[in-house]
Formats: C-alpha cells, structure tokens, sequence
C-alpha cells in the first residue's frame, strides 16, 4: 500500500507519526523537493522541516529525512520521535 498520497497538483503528503498529521510537499516547481517517485518506497531530498523556529507553539518543530521509505526524525524535533527512525505509516486513503 502506498505511503505517499499525490494531495494536490504538484505535491505529495505523507502521514507523519511524530506530529500525527500530514507532511506535504511541492515535487514540481522551481522550490520543488527531489523525489524518487515511488508512492511505497519514497525518498525525498532536501530535508522536510515544519513549523519553522516554533512560529505555531501547538505544533511540533519537524525535522526529517525521507529515505526509501522511512522517516529520520533529527534531533532538532520537538516530538517524542526526535532522534528515531520508523517507517512511514501507510496513508491508507484518509487525510490524518
């Protein structure tokens, strides 16, 4: 089953489990990520990082590499995740 999920023109998502909701990216474009184009094995390049400098305090600081199919959580994470490495949870066709 596939882990990313094409959620609009030009951008994939992925279900995050350190922040329990979406990632998404654009993966066209000129400030588009690297993607392998794999929906079950995705790797993306650069780094993904979400809520920048803690601008939203009810959401986690995210920092991650995408790589064949796994999540590095890096240690600048602000969720219980910082540090690991898991496998993207499947999307399963519903918006997290």
């Amino acid at each position: 089953m596939a882990k990313l999920e094409k959620v609009s023109a030009g951008h994939i998502g992925f279900h995050c489990p350190g922040c329990n909701t979406a990632h998404v990216v654009p993966v066209e474009g000129s400030h588009a990520w690297q993607w392998n184009g794999s929906l079950e094995t995705p790797t993306l390049q650069p780094s993904i990082l979400y809520n920048v400098g803690g601008l939203n305090p009810t959401v986690p600081i995210c920092h991650s590499f995408v790589t064949d199919g796994r999540i590095q959580f890096l240690a600048d994470c602000t969720h219980a995740l910082a540090g690991q490495t898991v496998d993207i949870p499947e999307w399963g066709g519903l918006w997290p």
